[in-house]
Formats: C-alpha cells, sequence, structure tokens
C-alpha cells in the first residue's frame, strides 16, 4: 500500500490532504491551539460472520440427532463389542473376580458343614449330591483349608476342591481322590506340586479325623503307587502349564499321594461305579456351550439395542441405564464359559 502526502500550492499549513491507495481521502485540519484533527472515513467493524468461520451454536448441535445404525451396522458393532466385552471380562474373572466368587462359595459351604457335622446329617458315602460337602481338607505346610464338595466337574470345581464320585472318602479304605483347580477361582490347589515326602495332610468327614502322610508328587505318565489291600490313601489332584501362558493353559496333571497314617474308618457302600468324562482330569462340560450360545446372543441385542437407542435418546443416558444389565449378563456369561474350560484350570 502506497500514500502520498501533497500539499496544494497556497494552502495553509496547517492543512494536508493524504491519498491511501484504495481508500477515500483523508483531511486533516489544524484546530486552534495548533492540535491535528483528521476527518477519517467511516469503517465497519470486522465480526468474522463468514461462511468459512461461523461457529455453530452448540445448543443447536446438541438438537441435532445422528442418524439410525443400519441394522448390517448395528448387528455386526453389537457383536464384536459382546466378543470384546466377554474376553475382557474373562480375563478380569480369571485374575481377579473368580478368587471373590471362590471365597463367598467357601464361607457358605463351611457354615453347611458345619452345621451337618454338628447334628450328625453329614454324608458318609453311599450316593452323594454333587456340590454338597463332605470333608475339611487342611494343609498346613501351604496354609491352606478349603471345603471339599462332592464331585469334580467344571461346575463343581468353581466353589472349592471336588470329590470324585466313584471313589472313597478321606479315611475310608481304598484311594479317595480330591481335584482342584491350579489357577482359577481360588487356584486353591496351585501350590500342591511344591509337597514333599513327610508333609501331613488332615481332613475332617462326618466319620471323624483322619491324617494323611504325603509320599511324593508325580505327573502324568509316571508310575501309579500299587493298591495296598485294607489301607486307605488321598489323591491331590491338580494341573500346571509352562511359559508366560501357564496360569489359563495348563498342559500336565500333578498327582500328590498321601497314605493314612491312623485306623481305616468304616466304609459305605453305594458309590458310583464310574463316572462322566467331565468329571475325569482336565474334564470339559460341553452341555453348557448352547447356554453360552444364548448369553452371547443375548448380549448382542442388547448392545444392538443401545445403538438403535442412542440415536433416539442421549446415548449417556441409555448406557448408564444398560450398563448394569450388559455387567450381569457378562457375569453369567463367563461363568458359562468357564463350565466348559478344563475342571482343573
Amino acid at each position: 500500500m502506497s500514500t502520498a502526502v501533497s500539499r496544494p500550492a497556497g494552502a495553509a499549513p496547517g492543512l494536508t490532504r493524504t491519498a491511501v491507495a484504495g481508500t477515500a481521502p483523508v483531511k486533516q485540519s489544524t484546530a486552534p491551539g495548533g492540535r491535528a484533527e483528521a476527518d477519517l472515513p467511516s469503517v465497519t467493524p470486522f465480526t468474522g460472520a463468514t461462511a468459512a468461520t461461523q461457529v455453530e451454536n452448540p445448543r443447536a448441535r446438541r438438537r441435532r440427532r445422528r442418524a439410525p445404525m443400519g441394522p448390517t451396522t448395528a448387528a455386526v458393532s453389537g457383536t464384536m463389542i459382546a466378543v470384546s466385552a466377554i474376553c475382557l471380562w474373562f480375563l478380569l474373572q480369571t485374575l481377579l473376580l473368580g478368587a471373590v466368587s471362590h471365597n463367598r462359595a467357601q464361607t457358605e459351604l463351611y457354615s453347611q458343614l458345619r452345621a451337618t457335622l454338628a447334628d450328625g446329617t453329614a454324608p458318609t458315602g453311599g450316593a452323594i449330591e454333587p456340590g454338597e460337602p463332605v470333608a475339611l481338607l487342611t494343609i498346613p505346610t501351604l496354609h491352606l483349608q478349603e471345603v471339599v464338595v462332592e464331585g469334580t466337574s467344571s461346575v463343581d470345581t468353581l466353589g472349592g476342591p471336588g470329590h470324585r464320585r466313584n471313589t472313597v472318602l478321606p479315611g475310608q479304605a481304598g484311594t479317595a481322590v480330591v481335584m482342584g483347580r491350579a489357577s482359577t477361582y481360588g487356584a486353591p490347589f496351585r501350590d500342591v506340586v511344591s509337597l514333599h515326602a513327610g508333609d501331613r495332610i488332615t481332613t475332617v468327614t462326618a466319620l471323624g479325623t483322619s491324617t494323611f502322610v504325603v509320599d511324593r508328587v508325580r505327573r502324568s505318565g509316571d508310575p501309579v503307587p500299587k493298591r495296598i489291600e485294607g489301607a486307605g490313601r488321598l489323591t491331590l489332584v491338580s494341573a500346571e502349564g509352562s511359559g508366560s501362558l501357564a496360569g489359563i493353559r495348563p498342559r500336565d496333571t500333578v498327582y500328590v499321594d498321601a497314605t493314612l497314617a491312623g485306623a481305616v474308618q468304616p466304609s459305605v457302600a453305594g458309590r458310583p461305579a464310574t463316572v462322566p468324562s467331565a468329571e475325569t482330569e482336565m474334564g470339559t462340560d460341553t452341555s453348557a456351550l448352547p447356554m453360552v450360545v444364548l448369553g452371547l446372543g443375548a448380549l448382542v441385542a442388547l448392545v444392538v439395542g443401545c445403538f438403535r437407542a442412542s440415536a433416539r435418546w442421549r446415548p449417556v443416558l441409555v448406557w448408564t441405564v444398560a450398563a448394569p444389565v450388559a455387567v450381569a449378563a457378562t457375569w453369567w456369561t463367563t461363568d458359562l464359559v468357564m463350565r466348559t474350560l478344563p475342571n482343573l484350570m
């Protein structure tokens, strides 16, 4: 921009005329007292209200609704979110919430066993309902005390160690087998591999208290101890893995053999001759798969419904209302998934 200042011939010294390129001329005059005054052109203030720089009113933005998500997109997104929620909750259940569930179950089982021992109704053998407490197991070396339930399926071992139904109760003539988880739901048998010969194990049943002395720890494929007629034995069964995923991917079965140190307690007939494969070592319960599919479908439907509702109401309100239902459905589905996994995991 160029500025030319000129003074017309014959003009008074106090009067000048300035020409600015692209603007109207500015007249200056000398007011009385020698102070300069200018007659400036009027200027329109710049408001910035152009199409490129206008800022949308926040209220108008809130009033605008997003277009509802298509059914295919909502179904795919809902499935992905549901599967992700199951995976994340599975890890949370494995590392933290499973132990909480196990401790709560043990508290209830202990009260139940104590009551049945006091009134003489605790089971002594024969056919026993799965899930019923049958013994109190104590291993002083490991600072472990657990209530043992009847049955060794994945469902039974969620609450604590399970007694294999086709074996005698601890203290009776024969070999009693007790199986426990090594990495999830409290992992009561996680440290049984550290037992040594001479360590003691105590059990309390309706028939009395029995003490066992550990003979050895063996793995799958090792020689099985010979059966001694009329003697009482106890075998603890758990699992172990290797590598960074050992906790959630056990590969080997561990056995702790112990011999009864005192007198044998009387046996009661009526024990099952065999048990289903789901109750054997590393057994899984495939009967829960339909319920797993149902639970996953319920989660997908819930997420899709939340997406559709968010297009009509405020998303924060929709997800706040749906969150408790989603947590309950995820927890229930994760418990079902655990039933399909090995019973010693």
